[in-house]
């Protein structure tokens, strides 16, 4: 009996072992979006070889041009790492090729390597858990992902930087356009993360220098931007990534929800800024080798 139930014991913590280490996964259509993943990892490791990492993010972002736009595709009844290769926000833009780059940076073809990286992306710690583990605010998805090296900071490197300072607390004040805040222990979660990005301090290159030669000249094809906002309590209205034309011209690829997809905008970067007036600046954020 004894026996029976020390292998009882040690099968229930292997069963738990290889549930922590394979959360539970949403995907939009399972088998397209492996199928995907797998297509676009091997493709870009054939044709990108020895790439930098904004190249492989320029190559990989390309792939995902006239994806569908679809905001709140990470929302569900409980917190899971949700994949949807069909479909994209801004955000889920960035992670999904954010992620791909990064596994292919490890020199990794399966979509199995991608799922690990899209977590360790986009949740505090690279760990799952509830609502508030997700890194909402992208100063949090910044700061935290430069702390574990996947991503560092190049605005500092622009002469052109300066800096905000805000307190974000942005989705606690507006509860209301978060359904999951309507749980108390989420909206408690939410508050006590936010109370870690007050009066927060970060770079920024202001809409009026945005296209001034200095910064155009030191933008790269593959930089992933972050769009700062006036907007009280935000610090990131909108993320894109640098695509750079044959005349050398900055150019804003991003999922557009007026455009309903991922476009490349026609116009310049820096028209983007003048046409959007709640914009003050970008950050501007690469992949770690």
């Amino acid at each position: 009996m004894k026996k029976k139930l020390l292998s009882l014991c040690a099968s229930l913590l292997f069963f738990h072992a290889i549930q922590a280490a394979n959360p539970a996964i949403r995907f939009k259509h399972e088998a397209t979006d492996t199928a995907t993943i797998n297509n676009i990892l091997i493709e870009v490791a054939a044709n990108v070889k020895n790439a930098r990492p904004e190249q492989r993010v320029a190559y990989i972002a390309k792939m995902f041009i006239d994806k569908p736009y679809v905001a709140g595709t990470l929302e569900g009844d409980t917190e899971v790492l949700t994949i949807n290769m069909d479909e994209v926000d801004c955000t889920t833009f960035i992670d999904n090729v954010a992620a791909l780059a990064f596994t292919l940076g490890e020199g990794r073809t399966s979509w199995r390597d991608f799922v690990y990286n899209l977590k360790r992306m986009r949740y505090y710690g690279g760990e799952i858990n509830g609502y508030a583990s997700r890194l909402h605010y992208i100063s949090a998805w910044i700061l935290d992902n430069v702390h574990r090296g996947n991503l560092k900071e190049a605005t500092n490197s622009f002469a052109e930087a300066e800096y905000a300072v805000k307190t974000l607390d942005f989705i606690s004040a507006h509860r209301d356009k978060y359904p999951a805040l309507n749980d108390s222990a989420n909206l408690e979660g939410i508050k006590n993360m936010e109370l870690g990005y007050r009066n927060h301090r970060y770079p920024y290159i202001k809409s009026s220098r945005v296209g001034s030669k200095g910064v155009t000249s030191q933008l790269r094809d593959g930089d992933i931007i972050a769009i700062t906002t006036k907007t009280p309590g935000l610090d990131v209205q909108h993320m894109g990534i640098i695509s750079i034309d044959s005349n050398g011209i900055p150019h804003l690829m991003h999922a557009s929800s007026a455009a309903g997809k991922v476009v490349v905008e026609s116009a310049p970067l820096a028209d983007y800024f003048r046409k959007n007036r709640s914009a003050t600046g970008i950050r501007v954020i690469l992949l770690c080798e």
